[in-house]
C-alpha cells in the first residue's frame, strides 16, 4: 500500500475502497501534491480486481475547501505527469493552461471514466475546486449539513476547471449559483438533482458504506458497462464538448484578469500602456 501525505486509502471489506482526503487542517484543499496522489489511489483502486466501487471522502469538519491558493505548494514534489499537455512550465498563459490542462480537466475526465462506480461521501463545506472532485463522482451521499458555493466569478472567471453546472443544478440555478456566488444547501441540491441521498452527518459513513457494499454485490462487467452507458449519453448531449470549451473560456477570464493586474499595477507606478494616451 502507498505512503500517502495527503491521502489515506483502505479497502474495506465487501470489494469496497475509501479514498480519503487528509489535510484537515488546510479543509483538503486541493494542492499538486494531493492532486496527483489521489489520481495514484483512484488508480489502484481501478486495478484491484478485488475492488468493485469506490468512495470519496474528507476528513475534518468540510469536505473541501476547493484549489489550495494560499502558497503552500511544495518546490520540491515533482509528479510525474500522467497526461499529454505539453507547455507546463513556460511563461504566460502557454504555461498557466498547460498545468490547468492536466491538473484539473483532463485528470477530472480520468477520474470520471474510471471502469468502476465511485460514491462522494460529502459533509460541511464544498467550495469551488471541491465541487470538481465531487461532480466527478457517478454518485453523491450528502450530510444533512452539507454547502456547495462556487465563488470563482468573483475571481474573474467563469466558474470551476470542470464546469459541470448545468448539467447537475439545471441551467437556471447553475446560473444563479455562479451570478451571485450564493451557497446551495444539501435540501436544494438534493431537489435539483444533483444528489442522490441526504443524511444525518452522524450517518454519513454508514449509510455511504453500506450503499457501496450493496452496488459491490452486483457484477464488475456489468457495473462497468451501465457506467459507460451513462457517461456516453451525457456525452451525447454535449457534456465533454461544454467541458473543453468552458475550459478554454477560463483561461479567457485569466488572462483578463493578469492584465487588469499589469494595468493596476503600471497606474500605480505612474506608467501608462501603449494604446494610452
Amino acid at each position: 500500500m502507498a505512503d500517502y501525505e495527503t491521502v489515506i486509502y483502505e479497502v474495506l471489506a465487501g470489494g469496497v475502497a475509501r479514498v480519503r482526503m487528509n489535510r484537515p487542517d488546510v479543509r483538503n484543499a486541493q494542492n499538486q501534491r494531493m492532486t496527483y496522489e489521489l489520481n495514484d489511489a483512484l488508480t489502484t483502486a481501478s486495478f484491484d480486481d478485488e475492488v468493485k466501487v469506490i468512495i470519496l471522502s474528507g476528513e475534518g469538519p468540510h469536505f473541501s475547501s476547493g484549489h489550495d491558493i494560499s502558497g503552500g505548494h511544495d518546490p520540491s514534489y515533482t509528479p510525474t505527469r500522467v497526461g499529454i499537455s505539453g507547455g507546463i512550465g513556460k511563461p504566460g498563459s502557454e504555461g498557466l493552461m498547460a498545468m490547468e490542462e492536466e491538473i484539473y480537466l483532463n485528470m477530472c475526465r480520468r477520474w470520471q471514466t474510471l471502469p468502476k462506480p465511485t460514491i462522494a461521501q460529502v459533509h460541511g463545506k464544498t467550495i469551488a475546486g471541491g465541487l470538481m472532485l465531487m461532480w466527478v463522482c457517478d454518485l453523491i451521499v450528502a450530510s444533512d449539513d452539507a454547502t456547495f458555493t462556487d465563488l470563482t466569478v468573483d475571481f474573474g472567471v467563469n466558474g470551476v476547471e470542470w464546469f459541470a453546472h448545468p448539467w447537475e443544478f439545471g441551467m437556471r440555478k447553475a446560473k444563479e449559483m455562479l451570478f451571485t456566488g450564493e451557497p446551495v444547501n444539501a435540501e436544494q441540491a438534493y431537489n435539483l438533482g444533483m444528489l442522490n441521498h441526504v443524511v444525518p452527518r452522524a450517518e454519513l459513513g454508514d449509510f455511504t458504506e453500506t450503499l457501496a457494499a450493496k452496488i459491490a454485490t452486483r457484477p464488475s462487467y456489468s457495473l462497468k458497462l451501465a457506467k459507460m452507458s451513462c457517461n456516453q449519453a451525457q456525452d451525447a448531449q454535449g457534456f465533454w464538448t461544454a467541458q473543453q470549451a468552458a475550459f478554454n473560456l477560463q483561461h479567457v477570464g485569466h488572462a483578463s484578469s493578469f492584465e487588469r493586474m499589469r494595468a493596476e499595477a503600471m497606474a500605480e507606478a505612474g506608467l501608462k500602456l501603449k494604446w494610452e494616451k
